[in-house]
């Protein structure tokens, strides 16, 4: 069973988090500049196929029908005034990211390229001919309209406004986080791993994404996560098991710059983490059952990121060897009061992370 963050409605799959509520938010001033630029649609259409602009991961899914595109690439041969795009540039390959206006742009790529959501794992495609439109328009193709409405379409224009982050100066534009979770209009609203996923790509994701193919932790958490809450727990392990002394609310932003600050490794940390979360799960499993992080029916976070970090900090001084005495203790601290506490309300507040850490350390450190 689903649960649902009452706030924003956003399918958190099976796992209890009030950290995903936290209304608290970091303390950061940004300053970021935006200009306008008018693109012509055949000019779009020709970056899209090239790469240059381009969707990100977590934006995969298209969502318009063949008629709501086909009315779209209607309005633009008619003259009506549609609406503009949101773009940012990365500072790195200086390719522009869609953060709004995915379902527009990919509407006339496939209109240009002749197919209505292409799929190459099919054998037939469904052919891009306009439905439900004026009569001069209805079941033509691009390469079927008129010449004259062709040029029309090409050269119709489309805003687009493009953001750049000037401070603060840094490496990564961490605004872009806030901006994609503020200005996406998209039919659901985007959860906080799929952004980070897209603005903080690189190594430390693709590990991420490779440890959570890993057999023991799917039978741990059970099937793969569609908006990637299974992905966001090995992040907070990471984070927390390597900086737990700097933790500060909100969880969210914590873990935005454990990604940012290790997006590209260094290769020494990405092989410890990779050791260090595969031994602990297999340890959880193994020792404690599929029920490690469940202290009812769904995953508790709190109660995962403090039995992970509290494991692997055992670990790190040698393996366990008598799992009676492991489970004893996982019981234990499971019926301690100060620690229920601390994983079952305010999560993400300062005190409770420090104590249901130090809990768990202390309860697995004479564990031989």
């Amino acid at each position: 069973m689903a649960t649902k963050n009452s706030q924003d409605g956003i399918d958190t799959d099976d796992v209890e988090d009030d950290a995903a509520s936290d209304s608290s938010v970091a303390i950061e001033k940004y300053a970021i500049s935006s200009f306008g630029i008018d693109f012509d649609v055949e000019g779009l259409v020709r970056r899209l196929k090239k790469g240059d602009i381009y969707v990100p991961d977590f934006q995969r899914n298209f969502v318009w029908s063949h008629r709501e595109s086909s009315q779209f690439v209607e309005s633009l041969l008619l003259g009506l005034p549609v609406p503009g795009v949101f773009l940012a540039k990365d500072r790195h390959s200086q390719k522009l990211m869609i953060i709004d206006g995915q379902q527009r742009l990919k509407s006339l790529q496939f209109f240009y390229e002749g197919y209505f959501k292409p799929d190459a794992k099919k054998k037939q495609q469904q052919v891009f001919d306009l439905v439900q439109v004026q009569p001069q328009f209805a079941d033509r193709t691009y390469e079927g309209l008129e010449e004259d409405d062709q040029r029309r379409l090409d050269n119709s224009v489309i805003h687009a406004t493009i953001i750049k982050q000037e401070s603060p100066d840094e490496e990564e534009d961490s605004s872009l986080y806030y901006v994609f979770g503020r200005l996406n209009s998209g039919g659901r609203r985007v959860t906080a791993q799929e952004i980070r996923t897209a603005i903080y790509g690189g190594e430390l994701i693709d590990l991420i994404e490779d440890l959570n193919a890993h057999p023991t932790w799917r039978t741990l958490f059970g099937k793969e996560s569609a908006r990637l809450k299974d992905r966001e727990l090995i992040l907070r392990f990471l984070a927390l098991y390597e900086d737990a002394d700097s933790y500060e609310r909100p969880m969210e932003e914590f873990l935005n710059r454990h990604a940012r600050t290790y997006r590209h490794g260094p290769s020494k940390y990405l092989k410890t983490a990779r050791t260090t979360f595969v031994k602990t799960i297999e340890v959880a499993f193994n020792a404690l059952g599929p029920g490690a992080f469940r202290p009812v029916r769904s995953i508790n976070a709190a109660v995962f990121d403090s039995i992970a970090v509290g494991l692997a900090r055992r670990l790190n001084g040698g393996p366990i060897k008598d799992t009676t005495k492991l489970k004893k203790a996982f019981k234990e601290l499971s019926e301690n009061e100060d620690y229920v506490r601390a994983t079952s309300s305010s999560t993400s507040n300062e005190d409770s992370v420090s104590a249901r850490l130090g809990l768990a350390t202390e309860a697995f450190a004479n564990v031989k």
